[in-house]
């Protein structure tokens, strides 16, 4: 039986005193909130990653990292290493955020070389794809899902799997006003999952935790969640807010 998942990736926000703060208002509501049947995660920036570790250490919040570079060490001026951030105590990282993909240039092969040292590294990785309005609109959204998906994770083994879980991001619906329904979500959803099956097989595929990631709020999040192939949620600004965040968890 797949878990279900919320995680909430801060992105450029929260200095050091704001992480402690919002840590210590998920922490109040954190163990009575949570069942443990949903896994919660949050991914504060790199310079606060040490300190969320230590604030979360006796709780049922997990922590990761939003990003890290393919190579294991050498000259990458301002870079971060899988091994850095196992050294933390960190055992998941978010790759292949749209953002990345889109303000830094990273690429399915680039991906695809993250994805295998982050698992070499034990680190379990949240996957990032999704389309662009303009795909959305030229309805090739399901080709290009596809590509990443397979560009970015099919040079795995199935033993792999079990150390993924997947983000779909539909970023035309993203602060560009367009809205996704849960519909939309739900009918993504499946076809990642029938993607999945034809290569690795159908235990593959329904063990693995497919998370939705556009612009889910505490106004939306049940119907969302309700849909039979959506596991959760990859939450951005929402998960700023310990209230809201913690709305959207006991929706799952």
């Amino acid at each position: 039986m797949r878990k279900k998942i919320v995680a909430g990736n801060w992105k450029m926000n929260n200095n050091l005193d704001q992480t402690k703060t919002l840590i210590k208002e998920l922490k109040k509501q954190a163990d009575k909130q949570i069942s443990d049947t949903t896994r919660v995660i949050i991914a504060p920036s790199f310079v606060n990653l040490n300190t969320a570790v230590k604030k979360t250490k006796k709780s049922n919040i997990e922590v990761a990292a939003q990003n890290m570079h393919q190579a294991e060490n050498g000259a990458f001026t301002g870079e971060i290493s899988a091994d850095m951030l196992t050294n933390l105590g960190l055992k998941l990282v978010i790759l292949g955020h749209s953002e990345r993909r889109e303000y830094f240039g990273e690429t399915d092969a680039i991906l695809a070389q993250k994805v295998t040292t982050a698992l070499q590294n034990n680190l379990e990785v949240i996957f990032c794809f999704g389309e662009v309005l303009e795909d959305r609109k030229l309805e090739n959204h399901f080709e290009i899902v596809e590509n990443q998906l397979k560009n970015g994770l099919f040079h795995l083994k199935k033993e792999d799997f079990k150390n993924i879980i997947l983000a779909y991001e539909p970023v035309w619906a993203i602060g560009t006003g367009e809205t996704a329904s849960a519909g939309q979500a739900q009918e993504i959803h499946s076809f990642v999952r029938k993607t999945i099956a034809k290569k690795y097989g159908n235990e593959i595929a329904e063990n693995i935790s497919i998370l939705y990631g556009g612009s889910v709020k505490p106004e939306n999040a049940k119907e969302i969640f309700s849909k039979q192939d959506v596991d959760g949620g990859l939450i951005g600004g929402a998960a700023l807010n310990a209230k809201d965040f913690l709305a959207i968890v006991n929706a799952i």
